[in-house]
Order: structure tokens, then C-alpha cells, then sequence
């Protein structure tokens, strides 16, 4: 089994044979939740893609690891990042979504307050669920063992979203009636794949205009229509597989 992940912050990650101490928060988890022991493995990581690997010398109450470092590690920026936009679903379920689309590989989610999207995110309301979302970016790219974790960004208008597709190496909108297959577009080798995922009621022809004078196209991922929460990842894993990140 893999070593478990704990976050810490970039000055903590020392040269080979120092010891770092973990508390807080993820000293807490690492002891009372997780009980690593001395001997055990575990990678410290800064979530930007800069880690150690080490293993546990000391437990110290309750809350705190001390780990000495065997090896520096690193996952690097790819040469294809995938930049998934992803429209505000109801309830839980954009959480799932950064969830699911973290443990794949995105590298970044933008939220979208679609025209037809039920869920509006104002005031407080919205910046807890923004809070809540890179929450979850955070600790789903723990479970996942991943050095780098997405980024979830400032939530984006139609108009914002325009410019970033404007940019993009690749721009698509996911559509059951794009006439082009996700699966066979055709990829570059650098740059951001930049992937629209709309609300349950679709994007609208208005949105789709925008994004078209943009220069994004609308693909189908498939025959089957999936829910906003789990296209993001299905789209997701797709371009991952396709530009060789999963190879």
C-alpha cells in the first residue's frame, strides 16, 4: 500500500535526514485517526507539487509526527493541463464532482453559475461553498496520493469564461448534440484543454453562441446523457487516458 499524504507548508520541507514535525490539524489526523506508528512510511507534500517521503520517528501525544526524511520528491506541472468549467449542480453534488474529478487527475476546476443552474452561489452562502469545494480538492488529492493538487478557482461568468476558452489550446463544450466525439478530438501536445461541463437543464443557446465566438465547439462524450456531477470526470479521465497521463 501507498504511503499516506499530509499537507504541509513549502518551508517545511527539509533536506534528507532532517526531521520535520507535523501537527496541527494533520498531526492530529496522522496520530488519533490514522495511528501511524514509528516505522511507518509517509509523504509530506505542499499540494504544488514539491514533497518528501520519510518515515515516522517519534509520536508525541496526541497531534504530532515527527518524520525524518529519506527522499525529495516532485510532480512536475504537465505539459497538457485539463481545465474542467463546471456549472454549479444542486446540493452535494458539486462536491462530489471536485471529488471525483481530483482522484482522476484534473488540474483545475472553475465554477460556473450557469443561466439555467438552480443553485446560485451570493454573499456567504457562495463563499462557503467555494470554502467547502477547495476543501475537498485538498482532501481528495490527499486520498488520492497526489503531490499536486487542482486548483479550484474564483467562480467565473459567461462572459469571464469567454476569455478563458479564448486562451485555451484546446476549448470544447461537452453537448449531446455536439456532432464531434470528445474521444477522437484531435489534442495538443502543450497548453489547456479547457472542457465546459453545463447544468442539468443544459447550456443554453446563448451561452453556446458565446462560447462558439470563443472558439470553443460542443462535443459528445457519448450515447448516453451523464449528470453534470459525474460528466466532468467521465470527460475528465478521457483527455487523461488520451494525452498519455494515465500511460
Amino acid at each position: 500500500m501507498t504511503a499516506p499524504v499530509f499537507v504541509v507548508d513549502s518551508a517545511q520541507l527539509a533536506p534528507v535526514g532532517a526531521v520535520v514535525r507535523l501537527d496541527g490539524p494533520e498531526g492530529r489526523h496522522a496520530v488519533a485517526v490514522r495511528r501511524l506508528a514509528v516505522g511507518e512510511p509517509v509523504v509530506l507534500a505542499d499540494g504544488a507539487g514539491a514533497a518528501v517521503s520519510g518515515s515516522v520517528v517519534g509520536v508525541v501525544g496526541k497531534d504530532v509526527l515527527e518524520v525524518r526524511v529519506d527522499a525529495l520528491l516532485a510532480e512536475p506541472e504537465p505539459a497538457v493541463r485539463v481545465v474542467v468549467v463546471q456549472a454549479l449542480p444542486k446540493g452535494d453534488r458539486g462536491e462530489l464532482a471536485v471529488e471525483l474529478m481530483t482522484e482522476a487527475g484534473v488540474d483545475e476546476v472553475v465554477p460556473w453559475a450557469a443561466s439555467r443552474c438552480i443553485t446560485q452561489w451570493k454573499g456567504e452562502r457562495g463563499a462557503k461553498a467555494l470554502a467547502k469545494w477547495r476543501a475537498t480538492a485538498r482532501e481528495a488529492g490527499k486520498q488520492s496520493r497526489r503531490l499536486r493538487f487542482p486548483v479550484v478557482r474564483d467562480p467565473m461568468t459567461t462572459r469571464q469564461l469567454a476569455g478563458l476558452l479564448s486562451g485555451a489550446a484546446l476549448a470544447a463544450v461537452l453537448h449531446e448534440e455536439g456532432s464531434l466525439p470528445l474521444a477522437t478530438a484531435e489534442l495538443p501536445v502543450k497548453g489547456d484543454i479547457v472542457l465546459v461541463v453545463g447544468p442539468e437543464g443544459g447550456v443554453s443557446p446563448d451561452e453556446l453562441a458565446q462560447f462558439a465566438a470563443a472558439g470553443a465547439a460542443p462535443y459528445r462524450l457519448g450515447p448516453s446523457v451523464l449528470r453534470t456531477s459525474t460528466a466532468g470526470v467521465a470527460a475528465g479521465s478521457v483527455l487523461l487516458a488520451r494525452t498519455g497521463r494515465w500511460g
